[in-house]
């Protein structure tokens, strides 16, 4: 997310943290298999490991499977550098059979200065783990003891530390809890199959995000005239002959942080469990449409086509990246959704000179590939090399003119990630048939 100093389009892009300037796009195009999904897998994975502070089963015997035929396991790495409340971060984890080999938190120079350590774990030849803080800290009496506590009942050799270390009541790792929040709260993940979380409990309590919740969606032309938050007392919605049902529901609101809980249904649909008044309610999003008489007519989200969903999973994450400095990370942001409709919510985003999020997607949508919208070094590519491993670049590499045509020249295989097609010709696929066919 590091601008193109040569570049001199958009740059209104361009956020200024402290004396460092990052973009605030990045789209990621490649054909299928190429990569694209990989990369935002191994994002979450790592804010995974981050968060849950321990491996999930499939990763402790992961390796790259075109890596030739050696039976020697190679590490997992993954690094990220990221601001945090205006303070530059460098964490890294390296992996091998569900084992830490290496885990470092640096307060980063950028390039431009010493980075400051500020813990380092790593895995000697004995097999023991070693902790190391910054030297000030190492001289602190109070701090080898409880590097001592840490080392001998806390630290594990299949746990990353980063969370374990945040939640130190101790004013020393202040900038770890920073870090670790940016992987708690700061990152977000979007895949095809996510549903945000208490919409209707959203739009009912918070009048701002209600209007432009609205206004986004009803600028679409999906006949959608407004949202609404319906609401129905717990015995009421799930009737007097479900009362088994009600006391378990009810016992988990009562345990659940903020007496809030979720019920996920078919679709995107979703009821939200609230304790407000002594009571139980259950909360479920209306879409208001215009009848023939032009009446509303309340829709359940079931009701909706999946591109109306989908569209709607988006709000929250749009209206989170226009008023706060959060990265929103979507795979196949093009998904269910109109080619002219997506455009336009980009487009949206791309204009606003307010905005203070990033967004970062991939897609194989070409109508988005319009110089107005990004700038080049915005605009990425993946392809696989002769080892089968992702090759990622930008198309700044290419130097391309402001004005000229990119969609087409991606199309035309100017810039290379796109499918190769060679064979499909020459396939005749009726040879294939079977004479009688069944059912």
């Amino acid at each position: 997310m590091i601008p193109y100093q040569r570049l001199g389009t958009l740059n209104e892009h361009k956020y200024q943290i402290s004396d460092f300037e990052v973009l605030k796009m990045a789209s990621i195009y490649g054909a299928n298999g190429a990569g694209k999904s990989n990369l935002i897998k191994s994002l979450k994975l790592l804010q995974t490991l981050v968060r849950n502070h321990d491996f999930p089963y499939l990763v402790s015997d992961t390796t790259f499977k075109l890596g030739g035929r050696t039976k020697e396991k190679v590490s997992q790495v993954f690094a990220v550098e990221f601001f945090q409340g205006g303070i530059p971060f460098y964490y890294g984890l390296e992996i091998l059979g569900g084992i830490v080999l290496t885990e470092e938190l640096y307060e980063s120079g950028l390039g431009k200065r010493a980075d400051i350590l500020l813990f380092e774990r790593k895995l000697d030849s004995s097999g023991k783990s070693n902790l190391k803080f910054s030297p000030e800290l190492e001289d602190n009496e109070e701090l080898r003891i409880l590097k001592k506590i840490l080392m001998e009942e806390f630290v594990k050799e299949k746990e990353p530390i980063l969370k374990l270390l945040s939640n130190r009541h101790n004013p020393h790792f202040e900038k770890i809890k920073q870090a670790f929040s940016w992987f708690d709260s700061a990152l977000k993940i979007i895949n095809p199959e996510s549903k945000p979380m208490g919409i209707a409990q959203q739009i009912e309590k918070d009048m701002k995000f209600k209007r432009y919740a609205e206004e986004l969606m009803c600028s679409f032309d999906l006949g959608i005239k407004s949202l609404n938050a319906a609401r129905k007392e717990i015995h009421d919605f799930f009737g007097k002959d479900n009362e088994e049902e009600v006391a378990k529901w009810i016992k988990r609101v009562e345990e659940s942080p903020g007496k809030l809980y979720g019920i996920r249904l078919g679709r995107g649909s979703e009821l939200v469990l609230a304790m407000e008044d002594e009571k139980v309610w259950v909360k479920y999003l209306e879409l208001q449409h215009k009848g023939f008489q032009g009446e509303e007519v309340p829709f359940d989200l079931i009701d909706e086509s999946d591109g109306t969903v989908r569209l709607l999973d988006f709000v929250p994450a749009f209206n989170d990246l226009v008023t706060s400095p959060k990265v929103y990370v979507i795979d196949e942001i093009e998904r269910s959704i109109h080619p002219l409709l997506i455009k336009e919510l980009v487009r949206k985003f791309s204009l606003d000179p307010l905005t203070l999020g990033q967004l970062i997607f991939t897609t194989h949508e070409s109508n988005l590939l319009d110089q107005e919208i990004f700038r080049q070094d915005e605009i990425w590519f993946v392809e696989k090399d002769q080892e089968g491993a992702t090759d990622l670049y930008s198309l700044s590499s290419f130097k391309e003119h402001k004005t000229i045509d990119i969609r087409k020249g991606y199309l035309n295989g100017r810039y290379g990630s796109i499918p190769f097609m060679g064979n499909l010709n020459d396939l005749n696929w009726q040879e294939y048939a079977s004479k009688e066919s069944t059912f």
